[in-house]
């Protein structure tokens, strides 16, 4: 029987044990570590593990996560696939964005992109027989060009990092000699676990059923709904047998005055200056929360400013600009930036899976590096991916305070689109959480004065609280709109040092 390592509290010992039901009609029984004869009624499966920040969601993910691996499941990574293991019962761990997987992977649970599932990677055939190798599904290849040294710095890798690219890269190879292109997903998987199912939309949510006959979300109620959801999250339609409530575990988020702010919020009797005055009052008695009087320009290279209005991004992006001595033309190397997205045509649809796969999706953040080898293309960093260094064709717009068009220091006629990211909206920040996060107060402080509501909630509660809850150790309330010289230049040496594989695209033309 698959018992977990951990304690858990009344409300996950529930739930563990109602998806436990929920997989054993699945085929899986935890109790015995097994694997049952596959259903074959075709249906789709949903559950919904539903709880604030706190309430131990990611810790019974976790959880689930080495008991199906316990049990022999197969667990697909996104970065390659085993054509001989097919056959075997599989598990996803999903994050809508590079960052939210990330946070996963620090903490032992292999989690990949939605993206990175939908779509997978084409192997050379010749490179997929190291990867079969690798993955333990076939004998130690030769392959021309390779001596047995790269060989063994690629087990060596594989068997620290389990990461087939990034073994590959260890042994001298780049991913465009591996990777030959990308393909939408063809046959289905068993199980699929999301996480920070509350910036799923329709769409999506569609998308992974197609894929998973079961699928347990994993979400906050109190985030804001995706922009086109009219306030509204996937959870939130399935019966309430299917839906899981976790509260609080006290035992687990003890002395976090960050995220006993953020349950505060809470209070139907709290408004905004008596949350204020309860900020400054815990930040005199804890260092992890800050009382700013002004944004600190040295954090938002890494960490960016949380705003709500798009009027204050932009001047913030102005001011770290300029108080960098950025020249209007030209991006400096260590500038932050936001993709918005990929500017092709239909007919370059391959050449959009290409960048979306090596993480260029809505969203992403990326630190820019330099320049690429032609014009118009970028060297980037992106933030969280598992391969995160890549050099793309790029069209980066900088927008300016009172204008209408952006301006563009530099284009390709067509590729990835990136917004400046020293300063991002709190709903662009979901599903990221940070070291240090700085929160724009006045910003909150004029959706309270407005008086909006979202899904019954005053809409400033719910922005405090993602803002809030994006911090992992260190909370800065900012209150003056005032921004602080640099302390040093922005750099890049700290992100060169990390990469798993340098994936290039520009090998071909668009």
């Amino acid at each position: 029987m698959s018992i977990p390592t951990v304690t858990f509290s009344d409300d996950q010992a529930a739930a563990y044990d109602s998806i436990s039901e929920m997989l054993k009609s699945a085929g899986v029984d935890l109790d015995d570590d097994a694997l049952l004869k596959m259903p074959g009624n075709g249906e789709s499966g949903v559950m919904a593990v539903i709880g604030k920040a706190g309430s131990g969601k990611t810790l019974l993910l976790a959880e689930l996560y080495k008991a199906l691996a316990d049990a022999g499941l197969q667990i697909v990574s996104g970065d390659f696939e085993s054509r001989k293991a097919r056959e075997k019962r599989s598990l996803a761990i999903l994050a809508p964005t590079n960052k939210a997987a990330s946070v996963l992977r620090l903490r032992g649970v292999p989690a990949t992109t939605i993206h990175r599932i939908l779509y997978t990677p084409v192997y050379d055939p010749e490179y997929e027989r190291i990867a079969e190798w690798l993955a333990g599904n076939d004998e130690r290849p030769e392959v021309e060009g390779l001596t047995d040294e790269a060989l063994d710095r690629a087990a060596a890798f594989y068997q620290n990092n389990k990461s087939i690219p990034g073994a590959l890269a260890a042994a001298g190879l780049r991913g465009s000699d591996f990777i030959t292109g990308w393909k939408r997903r063809e046959e289905p998987l068993d199980i699929g676990f999301v996480d920070e199912a509350s910036m799923l939309d329709d769409r999506q949510f569609e998308d992974l059923k197609e894929i998973f006959p079961t699928l347990l979300l994993f979400g906050d109620p109190a985030q804001l709904a995706p922009v086109n959801q009219s306030g509204s999250m996937v959870f939130e339609t399935l019966p309430e047998p299917r839906k899981q409530v976790l509260h609080r575990v006290h035992r687990q988020t003890a002395d976090n005055p960050i995220l006993d702010l953020a349950h505060a919020l809470a209070d139907p009797q709290m408004g905004f200056e008596d949350f204020e005055r309860l900020v400054e009052q815990t930040a005199r008695q804890d260092d992890r929360v800050v009382w700013g009087q002004r944004v600190e320009v040295d954090l938002m290279a890494r960490s960016p400013v949380l705003v709500w209005r798009n009027a204050t991004r932009i001047r913030l992006i102005q001011a770290f600009r300029n108080v960098h001595a950025a020249p209007d033309t030209e991006l400096l190397a260590g500038e932050p930036l936001i993709c918005d997205g990929i500017e092709l045509p239909l007919k370059h649809r391959k050449k959009r899976l290409d960048l979306e796969a090596r993480g260029l999706i809505k969203g992403a953040q990326v630190i820019y590096l330099g320049p690429g080898r032609k014009p118009g293309f970028s060297r980037l960093h992106v933030m969280g991916a598992e391969d995160p260094q890549v050099s793309a064709a790029s069209i980066v717009k900088i927008e300016m305070p009172d204008e209408e068009e952006p301006f563009i220091p530099f284009a390709a006629r067509m590729g990835a689109t990136f917004l400046h990211g020293a300063a991002v909206t709190i709903h662009k920040a979901q599903g990221s959480q940070w070291d240090t996060v700085q929160v724009f107060a006045p910003d909150i402080y004029a959706a309270a004065r407005m008086g909006r509501t979202e899904a019954g909630q005053p809409l400033w509660k719910r922005l405090a609280y993602v803002a809030i809850t994006r911090a992992q150790e260190r909370l800065i309330w900012v209150v003056r709109n005032r921004l602080a010289k640099p302390t040093y230049p922005l750099r890049v040496d700290d992100l060169r040092a990390a990469p798993a594989a340098t994936l290039t695209l520009e090998a071909e033309e668009i």
